[in-house]
């Protein structure tokens, strides 16, 4: 029997005008790339208004990513299509702000914090399990829907200690779709040398909801605050965040500065856990005999009626298939930074000012460096190769300074997730409804992804 092959996207042809490839970008960022980026060290891409080099080599990537982060920051151009959003946030934000940011953010995703956000882990767990039982009936379910709930509830119990029903939190939700129907991976602003004071054409419906998002953050923000004043806030992770103070200036986050961070922990947080999880489901129903082993692994290691912290820890294999899954389909497929003076990479000149783009879509996808690289495959973390490319040439949560802060929290959410949900449910594809992969705030696919859940 022939093992199935995950979804890739198709490239487009090696040559096209400017103003297609623009047009391919803003609809899809993976088909918009050639075939040949999957073998090249590096590429280089000219524009009349910027050049752009791609890295796919890995001590290049590690020269920009952990050795010289302050001479690679990230590029404006990365915050023309989030602005409306994001505002001034860690994700955005470069230089001496952004180092602020991370000492007031980094205490509250330590290792004993996430040992404490658990129990909201839990819950937000066992609601996702409820809902699901309700569909559990072999009829065909867009799971990406499913995902999206889940990891929302997940932020919002561990964040504010609120459930998804949360009157707000429920806001945010349903604003957060929209927006994301209505956002363009990137703002023709990102292309075109436009001054600063020149306003973004960003569509209406994105920068209302955009707003109405912000306002419902700032609500949030402002509840909790006034509970922190008279000392009775929950101690959760927008309290810590609140009232860390920056150990070097000891100033804490303004409201408008906080309103920033929970965007993007939100954007981030949920969308990231949300794409992941909803292609992992998707692979174990392809590869059944995976499903299994996950299946089994759960059924062993985790007890519900005593949850602990500690039970994660017996879920390796479950890891090693969410870790697995990060490889092929990285939430976030490309990074942006920007040369800060002249550099010369594999004997190339390149600019100052010119575009560095790391993608763990393509690094992670190489031939020369990955066994089997478009395959899936749990077990090549136990093998040499894995193990060496899990050093040198896997980075789904960036790397260096500027390594995702909630790279933990990720891990424990998404193994926690996947292996209740397949504990509960057999899971199978639906005929003829194979998803396409397609990038756009992350790697989603283009239909959704369908699936049939039926209780084991």
């Amino acid at each position: 029997m022939t093992r199935p092959t995950p979804p890739k996207p198709p490239s487009r042809p090696d040559k096209v005008s400017l103003w297609r490839y623009v047009r391919l970008f803003r609809q899809d960022i993976l088909s918009a790339q050639p075939q040949k980026l999957y073998r090249a060290r590096m590429a280089e891409f000219r524009t009349p208004f910027f050049r752009s080099f791609m890295i796919n080599e890995p001590s290049l990537v590690k020269t920009v990513l952990n050795e010289r982060p302050d001479d690679f920051p990230k590029s404006d151009r990365v915050r023309e299509g989030l602005a409306p959003l994001l505002g001034n946030s860690v994700f955005v934000t470069n230089g001496e702000v952004w180092k602020r940011q991370r000492r007031i953010i980094d205490p509250a995703f330590e290792g004993g914090r996430l040992k404490e956000t658990f129990p909201a882990m839990w819950q937000a767990t066992e609601a996702a399990l409820a809902r699901l039982a309700t569909r559990a009936d072999g009829a065909p379910i867009e799971i990406e829907a499913e995902t999206s709930h889940a990891a929302a509830d997940v932020i919002f119990r561990t964040l504010f200690s609120i459930p998804i029903e949360h009157e707000i939190a429920a806001g945010v939700f349903e604003e957060f779709r929209t927006y994301q129907r209505t956002q363009p991976l990137v703002n023709l602003a990102a292309f075109l040398p436009i001054p600063r004071w020149m306003p973004r054409l960003h569509a209406r419906r994105t920068r209302a909801s955009a707003e109405s998002i912000r306002k419902l953050i700032a609500r949030l923000t402002e509840a909790r605050q006034q509970e922190i004043t008279e000392g009775r806030a929950p101690d959760d992770l927008a309290t810590k965040i609140m009232t860390t103070r920056d150990p070097v200036t000891g100033d804490v986050f303004e409201p408008a500065e906080m309103v920033d961070q929970v965007a993007i922990f939100f954007l981030a947080g949920h969308e990231t856990s949300a794409s992941a999880l909803a292609w992992a489901l998707y692979l174990l129903a392809i590869y059944p005999e995976v499903q299994d082993r996950v299946a089994a692994e759960a059924l062993n290691g985790i007890d519900p009626a005593t949850p602990t912290f500690s039970m994660v820890s017996r879920l390796s294999f479950t890891r090693d298939v969410f870790r697995e899954v990060l490889r092929l389909y990285p939430p976030v497929p490309m990074m942006v930074r920007q040369a800060t003076c002249p550099e010369t990479f594999r004997g190339r000149d390149v600019p100052r000012g010119s575009q560095i783009v790391v993608s763990p879509w393509h690094l992670h996808r190489t031939p020369r460096l990955w066994d089997d690289p478009d395959g899936f495959d749990p077990d090549r973390w136990k093998t040499e190769n894995g193990k060496q490319c899990q050093r040198d040439a896997y980075i789904p949560f960036s790397s260096g300074a500027r390594v995702c802060t909630g790279a933990g929290f990720a891990m424990i959410e998404g193994a926690l997730l996947l292996a209740m949900i397949v504990r509960r449910f057999r899971i199978e594809p639906v005929e003829g409804r194979e998803p396409v992969p397609v990038a756009h705030l992350t790697v989603r696919a283009r239909d959704g992804i369908w699936l049939r859940l039926t209780p084991r």
